[in-house]
């Protein structure tokens, strides 16, 4: 079973306390993020969600309500000792945007 969960959907901002783009995918035992904005790690533990337990990190653009939170999910896991790999991918045309 595969599970969505929307964990931010604000604006750039996150006005109105609402966390930026950063949507979890649970599919058969995989778990991973669709964009990564920058409040996307307060917003992760104050779901609940373990940051440790994300394999992947899929990027839709570059931009920093999309993307700003990567740099903070690996600093996160070096300081908790993350043993698994994290995967953080994104389309190769945006690498040009």
């Amino acid at each position: 079973m595969t599970r969505v969960r929307f964990i931010g959907s604000g604006d750039s901002f996150a006005s109105g306390g609402r966390f930026q783009t950063c949507i979890l995918v649970d599919a058969d035992g995989y778990r991973f993020l669709i964009d990564c904005g920058a409040t996307s790690l307060v917003a992760l533990k104050r779901a609940g969600i373990d940051p440790g337990s994300i394999d992947a990190v899929l990027l839709t653009h570059f931009h920093g309500d999309h993307c700003g939170g990567v740099p903070y999910l690996i600093l996160d896991g070096q300081f908790t000792k993350r043993e698994r790999p994290l995967v953080v991918a994104v389309h190769p045309a945006c690498a040009n945007a």
